[in-house]
């Protein structure tokens, strides 16, 4: 237990001091690895800790996008405020689909399909809509001020989103502590068994794609300000989807680490390769498809998974070992 919080000090402390001795680009790097770890938590909610498998959490991250975005252009809201009116309308989204989708008892291959046609459908929808200024997008005014969300440098953006990620692990780990994350994991396991010992499954998951829903809209909203400028392609992607489950995939889904652990490690990949293979379009996608073809291989319960069996296997065996020490001395 000491040791883990060991590790967890030096981990605050190596993000806490990152910005003092990395350059623009890598302090980037790091921006988007913590904004994608956000998002990652909150898509493991409902696919790590339930099972519910989602292809479409862009819909949420580009829900939290364009609202913020709209409203501070149009109507000259906050967008700090807006960040959280887009949760808002992002959750209550969540909340009609995981209606529409475990009232009709969707799960497995059929919920991810849903979820992935659901944010393929207002990806077209904002395209197509003068309201939201079709293919062209919205350029956010620049207003330096961090009042409006707006800094003078890098570095602003990265402690403000390592504190949202910080935030929102601290939430992830307390629902898993709770009566809520055991409900969701009977729910992973074996939905009809856990029905059977009364657990209520239709309200158990409806809070957390509601939940999950909500916060992914943070990580769009944070998009959105950081690169001043939306567009349905940008924010509405399926590739958008891909990298936000994928740090969970790698790093482990249903743990607390695990998103944090397989940002670190796919991000930073994709946006190298991304910057090495400028001229081949899609590249960082390829990269994923390497990763996640040998997490199935050689890791498929993901980095974090794998450390935790290691350590229990080494338990046992320290545990077998004593036990042999003290029948050979008695």
């Amino acid at each position: 237990m000491k040791k883990k919080w060991v590790l967890i000090g030096l981990l605050l402390v190596f993000l806490f001091t990152f910005p003092l001795y990395s350059t623009n680009y890598l302090l980037h790097i790091g921006i988007i690895t913590l904004m994608f770890a956000f998002a990652s938590q909150a898509w493991n909610i409902i696919s790590g800790y339930s099972g519910q498998f989602s292809f479409g959490h862009a819909a949420f991250f580009g829900v939290g996008a364009y609202t913020s975005t709209v409203l501070l252009v149009e109507y000259n809201v906050n967008p700090w405020i807006g960040m959280f009116i887009g949760a808002i309308i992002a959750a209550a989204i969540a909340f009609v689909l995981g209606f529409l989708t475990f009232r009709y008892k969707l799960k497995g291959a059929y919920f991810s399909l849903t979820t992935l046609a659901f944010a393929e459908i207002l990806r077209v929808f904002v395209k197509n809509t003068d309201f939201f200024r079709k293919t062209m997008g919205i350029m956010i005014p620049l207003d330096i001020n961090p009042f409006w969300y707006q800094f003078q440098t890098r570095v602003g953006y990265y402690y403000t989103i390592l504190i949202l990620t910080i935030i929102i692990t601290v939430i992830v780990y307390l629902i898993s502590r709770s009566r809520l994350g055991f409900n969701l994991i009977a729910i992973r396991e074996n939905e009809d068994a856990a029905q059977s010992l009364g657990v209520r499954t239709f309200k158990n998951k409806m809070i957390a794609i509601t939940l999950s829903g909500g916060l992914t809209a943070f990580a769009g909203t944070f998009y959105a300000q950081y690169l001043l400028f939306v567009k349905p392609e940008t924010v509405f992607a399926s590739d958008i989807s891909v990298s936000i489950l994928m740090p969970a995939i790698v790093g482990g889904v249903g743990t607390v680490a695990g998103p944090i652990v397989g940002s670190f490690i796919v991000t930073p990949l994709g946006e190298l390769t991304s910057q090495m293979f400028s001229n081949l379009a899609g590249t960082n996608l390829i990269a994923y498809g390497v990763i996640i073809i040998i997490i199935i291989l050689f890791m498929p319960e993901g980095v974090v998974g794998r450390y935790h069996d290691w350590v229990n296997r080494r338990k046992k065996g320290n545990k077998e070992t004593q036990e042999q020490k003290e029948s050979v001395t008695s």
